[in-house]
């Protein structure tokens, strides 16, 4: 009777990697790996760049490093499972560092969400008041943008943790992918979940939801602005500097949006597809942010390659 009890106290769940392709996973782990790799390399090239670089202390570049800070920390989230399930075969994780794992996922993906649209009023300064820009948008105003950032992120996520710790499991639980996510822990339960089903669909719609129609909203203003300026030449350069941004943008909630689809509408697919949805979901952005602004960012390209050339010589 104790163990059963305790059991039932502190649950075991199992992480799933990609079903019955467990032989082939020294392969698999080598494209995740390569992936993590460059995502981590990547963000701390930007980081390393805006920091030493002193014509880069500027607003545009503080909120990419926002966003390169928030990749790292995605990253490092799920890279300790991802590879004890690809690497070691090592599935079970105990029920606080599933919860703990949980958390920073999910506060990150908002603060992503939140540093995205935090971007998109950069561009929209920018872009109506060239001249005031730097005066609008100062390193106080900056300042105050990422705690808010942060703090919104961190005040949302905590309540659906304390009410899945509240929850009973199973003493066995097996999940859908090799990290921890709030919509898959409550699948787990075997007490009542409205409460945390209620709670979490809250916090999509008060953070990505709210944040998707302000970044909409952002564009329409900026496209308007754009316009609304005589000399076309100055219109398109007025376009170019967002292009990176859109990518950004379209780069995180497309994959959110395809799994959300697949959840809601493909019961019948294969558990392969869920989990490679997921894995693009969260590991696609971290890759590719650095790459975007690297390409199409003039400024951060130069000095990369200047930095280059520096070492060769």
């Amino acid at each position: 009777m104790s163990v059963f009890n305790s059991s039932v106290l502190y649950p075991r769940f199992l992480l799933t990697g990609l079903s019955d392709l467990e032989s082939r996973y020294s392969l698999i782990s080598i494209p995740i790996f390569l992936v993590y790799a460059t995502s981590i390399v990547g963000n701390i090239t930007i980081l390393v760049i805006i920091r030493t670089e002193s014509s880069l202390h500027q607003p545009m570049y503080y909120f990419l490093s926002m966003l390169a800070l928030t990749d790292l920390g995605l990253s490092t989230t799920t890279l300790p499972t991802m590879f004890s399930v690809f690497w070691f075969h090592a599935r079970e994780i105990s029920f606080n560092a599933c919860l703990v794992q949980m958390y920073f996922i999910h506060v990150f993906s908002i603060i992503e969400s939140a540093v995205l649209l935090a971007m998109a009023f950069d561009r929209f300064v920018a872009i109506r008041e060239p001249l005031r820009y730097v005066t609008i948008l100062t390193n106080g105003v900056i300042i105050g943008i990422g705690l808010a950032i942060a703090g919104r992120a961190l005040a949302l996520v905590f309540p659906a943790s304390f009410l899945l710790k509240r929850l009973q499991y199973r003493p066995v639980n097996i999940l859908s992918y090799p990290f921890c996510l709030h919509q898959d822990l409550i699948k787990t339960t075997v007490s009542s979940r409205w409460v945390s089903s209620i709670y979490g669909l809250m916090v999509v719609i008060c953070s990505m939801g709210l944040d998707s129609v302000l970044l909409l909203l952002s564009y329409i203003l900026i496209l308007g602005t754009v316009l609304s300026i005589a000399s076309k030449t100055e219109r398109i350069k007025a376009l170019n500097t967002c292009i990176s941004h859109i990518c950004a943008v379209l780069t995180f909630y497309t994959p959110m949006i395809g799994l959300s689809m697949i959840r809601r509408y493909g019961q019948n697919a294969s558990p392969i597809v869920h989990v490679l949805m997921a894995n693009v979901y969260l590991l696609v952005p971290p890759l590719m942010n650095p790459i975007v602004y690297s390409v199409k960012t003039k400024q951060i390209r130069d000095r990369i390659l200047r930095k280059f050339k520096q070492q060769k010589a």
